[in-house]
């Protein structure tokens, strides 16, 4: 019936649209005006006011200080209140969970890491994660009950039609078809799960180099090899979960590797993978191979690459962008993305010479010709996607006023 609350158009909703307007100007900009806060909106003051007046009762903003540098009384300034709500996010691999809970504003405000040694752990994975979420959230000053929401970033992926975990047989205890159930059971907040380096791409997508664009492809180079697809703003998982697992991709240059998921590694993890590059340094004659896990070793050599000019350290360089670009020219020939994002630490490390390399070598070897660019999102890039995944749906809770 017309008028009835929540029809489009009627002045509830029409509020509420102009409450999420200004809400998501505050998060964007920082502390508005009131005259600031209508002119970006194009509401009159008076709208403006009974807004910020209507918001302020609800306990999502704040007033916060005042205009300075001006003639005359300054005006009164206006923030989301960061109290307002709480997500946390958390970040699993084979040697650690790391955990962290953000406020509405999306500032960090506990942190929490818990060592989980592979196989040497026997502590269920559900006590894992319950005792780093508990962590993080006592490290906020904050109880389990204050999180809205809880994002759980893993190598793989939850196969949709199963349950279980899927490409990532590295990851122990966390293949159980019951362990979804099991999670639900023991938390207290509504929980999703989502790929390590999807949430990399959507914290690209947010907050760094994808930022407004709608079809990309980000390359992920660090624990193992893979990609994360977004197609017309979403991201593309595939029907089991397991699109961009680029690191069984069959590649020239390789062995043929077959029963790859019990290898967990196929032709494209093998050629370019961060195991990889070591090896390659040894066979060059590179003798100062620095000790510890691949994956560090792997970053500092393609660092050390990119700054030296002896002949050894070039031939590096550029062997390893030939062997990234040998598996990136399926990818844009299959999708023909706009943008490739270059990321993980074996990627970042390298910077633009590498960059500048992979771009190269990519025009010669595919017909589409994407833009190459090195991720923006460097510190802990998965838990960062976990928890801007989180907060989006606690905003659009926490936020909604039409109720």
């Amino acid at each position: 019936m017309a008028g009835t609350a929540g029809t489009p158009g009627t002045p509830r909703v029409l509020r509420a649209m102009n409450d999420r307007a200004a809400l998501d100007l505050l998060l964007e900009h920082g502390p508005l005006s009131r005259t600031r806060i209508g002119k970006l909106t194009g509401l009159s003051k008076p709208t403006a006011s009974q807004l910020l007046a209507r918001l302020e009762a609800a306990g999502l903003v704040l007033a916060t200080g005042t205009t300075e540098g001006r003639p005359g009384p300054g005006a009164q300034l206006y923030e989301v209140n960061p109290a307002a709500g709480h997500a946390a996010g958390l970040d699993v691999t084979p040697q650690r969970i790391l955990a962290a809970v953000a406020d509405i504003t999306g500032r960090t405000v506990g942190r929490h890491e818990l060592p989980t040694p592979g196989r040497r752990t026997g502590t269920p994975v559900v006590q894992q994660v319950t005792d780093a979420l508990d962590g993080a959230v006592k490290a906020a000053g904050l109880a389990r009950g204050d999180i809205h929401r809880l994002v759980i970033g893993t190598p793989g992926a939850f196969d949709p039609t199963t349950g279980r975990l899927r490409y990532a047989s590295h990851l122990p205890g966390w293949h159980s078809p019951t362990l979804l159930d099991e999670l639900a059971a023991a938390l207290p907040m509504p929980f999703e799960y989502e790929n390590d380096v999807n949430l990399v791409a959507l914290a690209e997508q947010r907050l760094g180099a994808a930022r407004g664009h709608a079809d990309f492809v980000l390359l992920w180079n660090q624990e193992g090899l893979g990609a994360a697809l977004v197609l017309g703003g979403r991201l593309h998982r595939g029907w089991t979960g397991g699109a961009g697992e680029v690191g069984f991709l069959p590649v020239p240059g390789t062995p043929l590797v077959r029963q790859v998921t019990k290898a967990n590694s196929g032709g494209y993890q093998a050629l370019a993978g961060s195991q990889a590059v070591p090896r390659l340094a040894r066979d060059l004659g590179i003798e100062d191979i620095p000790p510890g896990p691949y994956t560090e070793a792997a970053a500092e050599l393609v660092a050390r690459a990119a700054q030296a000019g002896d002949d050894a350290h070039r031939h590096l360089l550029q062997t390893y962008a030939t062997r990234l670009a040998t598996g990136l020219a399926s990818l844009v020939s299959v999708l023909d993305p706009e943008l490739v994002v270059l990321s993980g630490a074996s990627l970042t490390s390298g910077g633009e010479p590498l960059r500048a390399l992979v771009q190269a070598e990519l025009e010669e070897l595919a017909a589409s010709r994407p833009r190459l660019v090195v991720g923006d999102v460097r510190e802990h890039p998965v838990l960062r996607g976990a928890l801007e995944s989180a907060l989006k749906t606690t905003r659009d809770e926490v936020f909604d006023t039409s109720r």
